[in-house]
């Protein structure tokens, strides 16, 4: 029943002894604070509990689930600030998931110190290994733990009515009593753990999915070899493979042995193939790495951080190297660093002119090169917003240089100047920087500093124009490290039509490139096509809100630099694009952006000569175990769906379902919403749960973003993630998808 724990010590772990016995761990937080608190792992080996030194019994706990990853030694802003003070082998960061802060922990010893940190990767491992049924087992059983409250592995159907509410379900008192009188096989009154399970099996029975079952089976009792080829062709559409599959989903997600050598599947092993990564609205086949990698850089949308270093608002936030770490981890491929003189001759990264904390520009480029590739080997670009005086750019030049090493891009690939930017294929492993530049690519012999505008962000900073000079010297060494990534002013599309260069990049303002699109939407689209533009939010947004990139990629442009730390809309549609081609950070353009020979206009996609509108159905028919969004015990959500389109301005749309009372448990809607997309290839859809309210506002629930293109059709399931992007797991919706040519 405990599946972490009975993993865990099947294979004995002195470190789970260790960590179980409890350690006194100094909380690290900044060179004053002292804090010591007794840390240790709960029985059921996946529950933390810890108390501060000062406190009686009080403990409070997190789940070893809400943890990413262990970092040894110093790998965080507070151990980088004092350094000196904690000797690196003592010391450890646990990385939480989503937008929770870092815990900074001291250990007493190196050994007590790699006594938790072995700890804790056994236990993470153990979760990320587990199967969705496994995990649909351990969510059982911290319901259970959650239900006996008094802790004698038993539950009472008070405790059961109890539980009814947390998991967000208010159920008549009759139904629930019969159904926990039907699963209290021992007649005490009280249901153990395996009872428990029978009981939560009855509750949450799929009703809609039996029927679908029932409608594709032969005897009414399980579904044969043929049954489910039937199914795959006739309602997931998947033709000609349908045969061969239905074996392959037998054999994966069939719980029997016995059905498995017959060659069918039972109602268990159907469920769990619609709730499996198979049974996903998202094609599993798009997100593998399934694009061709070997167009020029201008061919793809990459995925593009504004001001990384920040963690919160543009005015007196946090700067934090965990800003690049966590923007890395997402996929992110273009990184900003802001540079300013920092005392002792070390440069450091800021938004200046602010409140906004300093960190040492060695720290940013020390992080770069440890996290660049640990998701995916695919070029990474650091944006450089260069402000730094002519002695702190060569300190700048020469760290980048040290640091980075062979990683660094110092030349073309070949030698020669590019006529074609490269790919990212041949590209890998390679840090390109972003910059101004001292001539072209044609001039490496230039040799002294040259005055003008060395910042990237122009017209930025609508709030501080006054107290910044952007007049300034750049040196030689900064200047040889732009290889690919000219900065280049924009004054026009005929200019850069002439004049331009494949490795000259604009940047433009967000309202600066929203004036252009209005203006002149098609010239956009064909310049894109032709070089690479970025894109960045308005200096006015001090709260570091995001603008709607899809603006943006509506007319190519391929860097839309968005502030990573900010959750919301803007950022779901920026995840749902780059969740495709294996989160590589690079997505290939639709064709139509790619041709500067045929002129696309985003205004009209009627007049393209492949036009061919689609239309999408979608069949919302209903959701599981949607999560509680007010923690008072009474409180049940009222949810409803609500589907919207993202793409060109004619296919922008929002639908949603009527909402259901008091029900987060099993929700049904069965309503259909239909929609008419004009340019599927531009298009993201995204699934939007919310609990109704008739006074106020209406609150979060969950959402998930997908592309058009990445869609399949048939009986689906949307695993919803919740506000700043992390798993709601099993919380989901169930729809029926169904894409036709519009006639």
């Amino acid at each position: 029943f405990f599946i972490v724990c009975s993993t865990a010590l099947q294979h004995p772990d002195v470190s789970l002894e260790i960590m179980k016995a409890g350690s006194v761990l100094r909380k690290a937080k900044s060179r004053m604070w002292r804090g010591h608190r007794h840390y240790k792992l709960q029985d059921d080996c996946k529950t933390i509990a810890y108390k501060s030194s000062w406190a009686m019994n009080s403990y409070s706990t997190f789940s070893v689930g809400d943890v990413e990853a262990v970092r040894e030694g110093h790998e965080s802003d507070v151990f980088l600030s004092v350094a000196d003070e904690y000797p690196p082998e003592r010391c450890f960061t646990l990385v939480f998931r989503g937008r929770r802060g870092n815990l900074d922990l001291v250990a007493e010893s190196a050994e007590e110190a790699q006594a938790w940190i072995r700890g804790m990767q056994t236990l993470i491992e153990n979760l990320q290994s587990m199967g969705e049924s496994e995990k649909l087992d351990q969510w059982i059983s911290d319901l259970f733990l959650k239900a006996d409250r008094n802790k004698d592995g038993r539950i009472s159907f008070k405790e059961v009515r109890r539980l009814l509410k947390l998991m967000n379900m208010d159920m008549n008192e009759d139904h629930a009593s019969s159904l926990f009188r039907m699963a209290d096989k021992s007649q005490t009154g009280f249901l153990g753990s395996e009872e428990f399970v029978h009981f939560y099996k009855m509750l949450t029975q799929r009703k809609e999915v039996v029927e679908l079952f029932q409608e594709y089976s032969s005897d009414g009792q399980t579904l044969s070899h043929c049954d489910l080829e039937e199914f795959l062709r006739e309602e997931q559409l998947e033709g000609d493979r349908s045969q061969e599959h239905a074996l392959e989903l037998i054999q994966r997600y069939e719980p029997s042995d016995t059905a498995k050598a017959n060659h069918t599947m039972s109602i268990d092993g159907f469920l769990m193939y619609l709730t499996s990564a198979d049974g996903s609205i998202f094609n599993s086949e798009d997100q593998r790495l399934y694009q061709d990698m070997t167009q020029p850089l201008k061919h793809y949308f990459i995925s593009s951080s504004h001001n990384t270093y920040l963690l919160e608002d543009q005015l007196k936030g946090r700067s934090s190297v965990e800003g690049y770490i966590q923007a890395l981890k997402r996929g992110c491929r273009c990184l900003e660093i802001d540079c300013w003189d920092g005392s002792s001759g070390e440069p450091v990264v800021y938004h200046g002119h602010t409140f906004t904390s300093k960190i040492l520009f060695k720290d940013v480029i020390n992080t770069v090169a440890k996290y660049a590739f640990k998701v995916n080997e695919y070029p990474v670009i650091l944006s450089i917003e260069n402000r730094c005086s002519v002695e702190q750019q060569k300190v700048m030049a020469q760290l980048l240089k040290d640091i980075l090493g062979d990683m660094l891009l110092r030349t073309t690939i070949d030698g020669k100047v590019p006529s074609v930017l490269p790919s990212p294929e041949e590209l890998k492993g390679k840090i390109l920087v972003k910059g101004k530049k001292i001539g072209g690519l044609e001039s490496l012999d230039a040799d002294n500093p040259v005055s003008g505008e060395v910042s990237d962000e122009d017209d930025s900073s609508e709030l501080r124009r006054d107290s910044l000079t952007t007049e300034s010297f750049l040196t030689k060494e900064l200047s040889d490290l732009v290889i690919y990534c000219k900065n280049e002013h924009f004054n026009n599309f005929e200019h850069a039509r002439i004049h331009g260069k494949p490795y000259d990049i604009s940047s433009f303002s967000e309202s600066k490139a929203r004036k252009i699109i209005k203006e002149a939407a098609a010239d956009f689209a064909q310049h894109n096509a032709r070089q690479i533009t970025r894109v960045y939010p308005s200096g006015l947004r001090t709260d570091s809100s995001n603008f709607c990139p899809q603006d943006m990629w509506n007319v190519g442009c391929q860097m839309v630099a968005l502030n990573f730390q900010t959750a919301g809309l803007e950022m779901d549609l920026n995840d749902g694009l780059f969740s495709q081609n294996n989160r590589c950070g690079y997505v290939l353009k639709p064709e139509i952006l790619r041709n500067s020979e045929q002129q696309f206009n985003p205004d009209k996609p009627q007049d393209r000569k492949d036009y061919c509108p689609l239309i999408l159905t979608i069949q919302v028919i209903s959701g599981q175990q949607l999560p509680k969004v007010n923690n008072k015990v009474g409180s049940i959500v009222d949810p409803f769906v609500r589907v919207e389109i993202y793409g060109l301005p004619a296919d922008q749309a929002t639908q949603e379902t009527s909402y259901i009372e008091n029900n987060g448990l099993n929700p049904c809607w069965n309503e259909t919403l239909e929609f008419a997309v004009h340019t599927p290839e531009l298009a993201l859809i995204r699934f939007v749960v919310e609990d109704y309210d008739m006074a106020t506002k209406n609150d979060f629930i969950g959402q998930y973003t997908v592309p058009f293109s990445c869609i399949q059709s048939g009986y689906r399931h949307i695993h919803l993630l919740s506000k700043d992007g992390t798993s709601l797991r099993p919380s989901s919706l169930f729809v029926n998808i169904n894409i036709t040519e519009a006639s």
